[in-house]
């Protein structure tokens, strides 16, 4: 009963979508645990580019269960264009395909409203937010305020809830954001009608996944954001809304941490970031152009451009500890293909010391200057290779060397945004 947790070492956007998509192959269960619309997973198989945000990467393999688990906080809108346009190129053509936590919360209009105005107040100051509304999302759930699936399967709690939190967020939102107030009967119609189409896939689906487990079958666990966003150990205040570690899965779709057989870490072979936040080798200067261009380096969600710079070791090092990374898959190695030298950061120095940790401090991670190690770069192209020997010298030293630095193997290495432009080099599912 293997269940492999997927979990990004960075700050999100490492290829998330195409390791889940190629590991989905060997399951049997994809589930998403957390997150919400604020995170794109790009997929591109036979040539074509899907773009998924609630649905789980796994979808576009036939014969698979997805699963939006109750970590997620979900938009119907946004989940119902998405199954419409997946439903259009012959998948999930079965109800069967897609289950829904009956305890999964929804983004309501107020959320998305009360996360543009905010950061609309913060100007400067920013947080850096898709305005999605995630955050006000989690927010409203952990105020025992939010409103879950199963809440809207009963109209009359739905509307009871609806009506005390509406009055409660127009006040909030006249007062102090100096916003519109919202209509009760309009966001109430709009929800029924989400009600009808997506009642068919709300479900108990801690139970399911018991009874899938224990009759053998593989799970995979995929994350929305990547670890150094994570609410309690990544960069605060410049972090998502909830915990996207590796733990985070076992109460995100409702199984037993022993359930939990390999958790795989996904790294860029550089390293990226959107929105406000520290990022300590950041590279505001051409080769940062080269690395978002060349990288295509755009969110998937919002379109904004990625911030680029070096690979940062302390920060993958500070992912495998966190989440008991098994090993790494390495992503993007192509987009290096012409730069000489290659530099990664190996520590930091803070006010004259060397730290080799990333600190919790805003302070701290502000005033931290990277200390680099340079590695000789490559010109070759990589993008056929599929195997190891098949890349230059100069390549595999950089892979090694990053193991070295990180402390976990390499479980595969893409070369390219196509399904089969991946080395691999170890299976998790095989894992005992």
């Amino acid at each position: 009963m293997p269940a492999v947790v997927v979990v990004g070492a960075q700050w999100g956007d490492e290829g998330k979508g195409k390791v889940v998509d190629l590991l989905a192959e060997h399951a049997d269960i994809i589930a998403r645990y957390q997150g919400g619309n604020n995170a794109g997973h790009t997929l591109v198989v036979d040539g074509q580019k899907t773009v998924l945000h609630l649905v789980p990467s796994g979808v576009l393999h036939q014969g698979k269960v997805c699963i939006i688990g109750n970590g997620v906080v979900a938009d119907p809108g946004v989940l119902l264009q998405e199954i419409d346009a997946l439903r259009k190129r012959g998948f999930l053509v079965e109800d069967r395909s897609l289950k829904i936590s009956d305890r999964a919360h929804l983004i309501m209009p107020y959320h998305r409203a009360i996360d543009l105005a905010r950061e609309r107040l913060r100007g400067e100051g920013r947080i850096g937010t898709t305005g999605r509304g995630i955050g006000p999302t989690y927010e409203d759930k952990m105020a025992r305020i939010g409103i879950r699936f199963a809440d809207l399967l009963d109209d009359e709690t739905f509307s009871d809830i609806l009506r005390h939190t509406i009055e409660e967020k127009n006040t909030y939102m006249r007062a102090i954001l100096k916003e519109q107030a919202l209509d009760f009967d309009a966001i109430h119609k709009e929800y029924c009608g989400y009600r009808e189409r997506l009642a068919r896939y709300v479900t108990d689906v801690s139970i399911h996944l018991e009874e899938a487990l224990s009759q053998g079958r593989k799970l995979l666990l995929e994350g929305g954001q990547g670890t150094m966003l994570d609410v309690d150990h990544g960069t605060y205040p410049y972090v998502t809304s909830s915990n996207t570690v590796a733990s985070a899965a076992c109460t995100g779709v409702g199984i037993a941490p022993n359930q939990i057989t390999a958790v795989v870490g996904i790294a860029k072979a550089y390293t990226t970031r959107v929105g406000s936040g520290p990022f300590p080798t950041e590279l505001n200067d051409a080769l940062g152009q080269k690395l978002r261009q060349d990288g295509d380096e755009f969110g998937a969600t919002t379109g904004r451009p990625r911030r680029c710079g070096w690979f940062d070791a302390p920060v993958v090092r500070h992912a495998v500890r966190l989440n008991g990374i098994a090993g790494l898959a390495l992503t993007k190695i192509d987009v290096l293909t012409g730069i000489d030298p290659l530099r990664v950061c190996v520590a930091y120095e803070l006010n004259g010391k060397r730290i080799e940790h990333f600190p919790a401090s805003g302070a701290a991670q502000r005033g931290m200057v990277p200390i680099y190690e340079e590695l000789p770069g490559w010109k070759e192209s990589l993008s056929t290779a599929r195997s190891l020997d098949d890349l230059p010298p100069n390549a595999r030293s950089y892979i090694r060397r990053l193991e070295e630095l990180t402390g976990a193997p390499m479980y595969m290495v893409s070369v390219g945004a196509g399904r089969d432009q991946t080395v691999m080099l170890r299976n998790p599912f095989d894992q005992r």
